[in-house]
This record gives C-alpha cells, sequence and structure tokens, in this order.
C-alpha cells in the first residue's frame, strides 16, 4: 500500500485540502553569482527548460497538493511572472497560488531576515488557509520527492515537526544541519553548519546506522537535514513566537527539546543548488541519466509551454546532449551539454561539456544595440568548452572560450569565470576572434 492509500485509508480524501505547501524563493544566491547578477536563485534556468522553482512547484502539485504559498524577495518580478505563465491551476480546483513578498504594514517596513522571519511576517496571510499542516520546501533544490509519504511519517508519528534528513560526506555535512535521532526517529541532537572537527565528530553515522539504511560505506557520513520540513498548523505557530530569524540557526536547535520532532529519512537523489559548481553538475548529470529525473511521467517537472517547432539540425554530431525545442542548429558538433529553447549555433562551431540557457526569444529585444535583423546566437567556427552561455547573448564568429590560462577565477565585462567555469552572463555581445 502506498502513502497516498494510507493517507486516505487514515484521514480520508479531504486530508490534501488541510494540507498546504510554503515555498522559500527569496534567496539573493551570491554564491551563484553572476548567474544571479539580474534575477532571484529561484528563477535560474535549469535543464535547458526549466527554472529551478519548477521542482518545488512540481513536487508539491504532483503529491495533490494545492495550496501553495510562494514566498519571494530579491528580483521578485520575473519569478513572478515565471510562475503566473506557468502554473495556471484549474479554477474549480480546491486551494490556490499565492505570491508573497515584503510589503509596508502598521507594523512598519522590512525586509526578510531568513527563512523563519520569511514566514512570520507573512503568517497573517498563511494562516487564513484551512491547512492543519505546512509544508517547507526550498526554492533553489532539486529531487524527485512524493511529499504525500513524508505527510504520512508525520501524522503515523503524531509529529509537531518532521525534517527531511538524508547521510552526507564531510564537505557537504560543514554547510547542513546535522542531527542526531532515536530508535523511533525522533531528534535528540541539532547542529548548524558545524566547523569544528570535534564536533562533527559527535555526529558521524554508526556503520550499524548506515547498513540498516543501505548506506553502508567506509566513508565517514552525517545525518544531514535537507532544509525540508512539515509543521502541524499550532507547532508553526509556536516555533515562530520565538526569537529568531533563521530555522535551522535560531529555531530548531532549541524547539528540538520543546516539541515532539522527527527525522523523515529519504532515500534518492537531492542537490541543494548552493554554489556554480554543484549548477553545472547538475546540469550536465541530466545528460548522463543521473540527477533529476524529469522523465517520470506521473511526477514530471513542469515548465513554462512553448509554443515553438521542433529543433532543426543539420548536420551535426551530437553526444551525450539535450536539445531544446525551437533549436535551429548547423553545429560541427555537441557533445556532453545542454542546449535550451531558441538557441540558435553556427556552422563549424565545435561545444563540449557546457550548458547554452538559450532564448525567450529569437529576435532582440528594442532596448539591445543589435541591429533588427541579427539573432541571439553562437557565431561560426567557435570552440565552447565548460561554459555557461546564459540567456539573451550574441557570440561572435571565431571565438573560444576555453579557459586557456585555467583560471579558476576572472571578472570580465559581461564574462566571469568561478570555480573554472566559464559564465557568460544574460545580454552579453562577444566580437569575432574573442579568446579567453
Amino acid at each position: 500500500m502506498n502513502a497516498r492509500d494510507l493517507i486516505s485509508q487514515k484521514q480520508g480524501d479531504d486530508f490534501y485540502k488541510t494540507v498546504a505547501t510554503i515555498i522559500l524563493a527569496g534567496g539573493q544566491g551570491t554564491r551563484l553569482h553572476p548567474l544571479t547578477a539580474t534575477r532571484c536563485k529561484p528563477a535560474v534556468s535549469f535543464g535547458g527548460r526549466y527554472r529551478l522553482i519548477d521542482v518545488p512547484l512540481s513536487n508539491s502539485l504532483n503529491s495533490n497538493i494545492n495550496q501553495i504559498f510562494v514566498i519571494s524577495q530579491y528580483f521578485a518580478s520575473e519569478l513572478h511572472q515565471h510562475i503566473l505563465s506557468t502554473y495556471q491551476l484549474d479554477m474549480f480546483r480546491t486551494g490556490g497560488l499565492e505570491l508573497l513578498t515584503p510589503q509596508e504594514t502598521a507594523k512598519g517596513k522590512a525586509w526578510f531576515k531568513g527563512t523563519a522571519d520569511a514566514i512570520r511576517q507573512s503568517l497573517d496571510y498563511i494562516l487564513r488557509s484551512n491547512a492543519e499542516w505546512f509544508l517547507i520546501l526550498s526554492g533553489d533544490q532539486l529531487y524527485n520527492m512524493d511529499l504525500i509519504a513524508m505527510l504520512n511519517f508525520a501524522t503515523t508519528k503524531d509529529a509537531d515537526m518532521v525534517i527531511a534528513a538524508l547521510p552526507v560526506l564531510e564537505p557537504e555535512a560543514k554547510r547542513m544541519g546535522l542531527l542526531k535521532i532515536n530508535a523511533l526517529s525522533t531528534i535528540t541532537e541539532f547542529y548548524e553548519k558545524p566547523q569544528d572537527p570535534a564536533i562533527l565528530q559527535q555526529y558521524e553515522l554508526s556503520k550499524a546506522f548506515l547498513k540498516e539504511n543501505g548506506k553502508a560505506t567506509d566513508k565517514t557520513q552525517y545525518l544531514a537535514s535537507m532544509g525540508i520540513y512539515v509543521f502541524k498548523r499550532k507547532a508553526l505557530v509556536e516555533i515562530l513566537n520565538q526569537p529568531g530569524d533563521d530555522f535551522g540557526r535560531d529555531l530548531i536547535p532549541k524547539f528540538i527539546h520543546q516539541a515532539k520532532c522527527c527525522a523523515y529519512l529519504y532515500e534518492g537523489y537531492w542537490e541543494d543548488i548552493g554554489t556554480v559548481a554543484s549548477y553545472y553538475q547538475a546540469n550536465l548529470l541530466l545528460t548522463e541519466g543521473k540527477g533529476l529525473n524529469t522523465y517520470i511521467e506521473d511526477n514530471q517537472i513542469y515548465a513554462a509551454p512553448q509554443h515553438v517547432p521542433n529543433a532543426m539540425i543539420m548536420g551535426t554530431r551530437i553526444k551525450g546532449s539535450l536539445i531544446g525545442q525551437g533549436s535551429i542548429i548547423e553545429a560541427e558538433s555537441i557533445e556532453h551539454s545542454i542546449v535550451g529553447v531558441r538557441a540558435l549555433i553556427k556552422k563549424g562551431t565545435v561545444i563540449r561539456d557546457s550548458i547554452i540557457a538559450g532564448n525567450r526569444t529569437y529576435h532582440p529585444f528594442l532596448n539591445q544595440s543589435m541591429p533588427a535583423n541579427q539573432y541571439y546566437s553562437i557565431g561560426e567556427n567557435c570552440h565552447i568548452s565548460k561554459t555557461i552561455i546564459d540567456e539573451e547573448c550574441r557570440i561572435g564568429n571565431n571565438v573560444q572560450l576555453i579557459n586557456k590560462d585555467n583560471l579558476d577565477k576572472y571578472d570580465g565585462e559581461g564574462i566571469f569565470i568561478r570555480d573554472g567555469i566559464i559564465i557568460v552572463t544574460s545580454g552579453t555581445e562577444i566580437p569575432d576572434n574573442f579568446i579567453l
């Protein structure tokens, strides 16, 4: 019997009406700069056709959760436009999608200061819903998750709060919240982003635990919070009444001793898009049939509808790559790369290990300096390797983006290097014969 059947058996089909999702989408994404120079992190493109925000929204809708609150802050306009144009919920469906941002009220005007503060400042709107259970998700993580299974776990345990958790290695452990749990999955200790080796050692998972959960390995692992939570309505109000702006740093370490808090062990792919390197790797995993699975028919990741024809490929050798709709490709070869919607790539060009975000339109916008008869495109005889080319760029002929000096970091005009990866930011024009 699956989680949905268990929910229906215990609470009835109306249970879904008592659940709401809160998606935290206000992150500035400084470590993902320059991709976040003109947009918030959840609005960054992924996989040639998605935005990062599409993942938590899709997981919620696929779990029959139709009450959704998206809380945003930085560069909210583009994110809101994407959500409104992509997610037209059925007018006869119970629930709704609400977009919340900081605003001036009788209490004053203030920016959100952390994950908890964002929900606290929005709580008056959120509590107008009839939800008795709240799922809190991040707007910049990748996973395929049956959220109903996590809710079923929460109801079975009668927990006030549940944290989704998974074993991680030491590099990841230092940037996540670590948990200790007992045999009943109750959280007994929580520490946010430990850097001290002595503290890390206290949170090492035993070999017996890893073997029991099918994670046996010789490497030291730790149980880490995924930043995905389930709260009872009363518990959410209680934890937000306490001082502190961030769940992991301020509130959870105390709350686990005040309420019944459990850990839900997640099995499957999960990635927190925190840096340019993690973003790059998560994208290219798709070309290998790994990472985020976008081919699950009953748990698909939704994207903005594109009214464009199929890709046109003329004489190009393509290996291990994803090609977006509406692309017109005459390149010599494309290997281990992602090419987004409406990408134009001309003759003789070689692309390897790269992400080409594509375009929202073939023609330049009116405020662009390019002549009206020019297109956003990658020119002839270019060599592009280990590069991210953002939307609406024009690359001239004979351009080489190869990081010839093997730089780890570089700042140029519209061109950057981070973690050894070249990034061409949105709207950049690169002249003929340019080499980096």
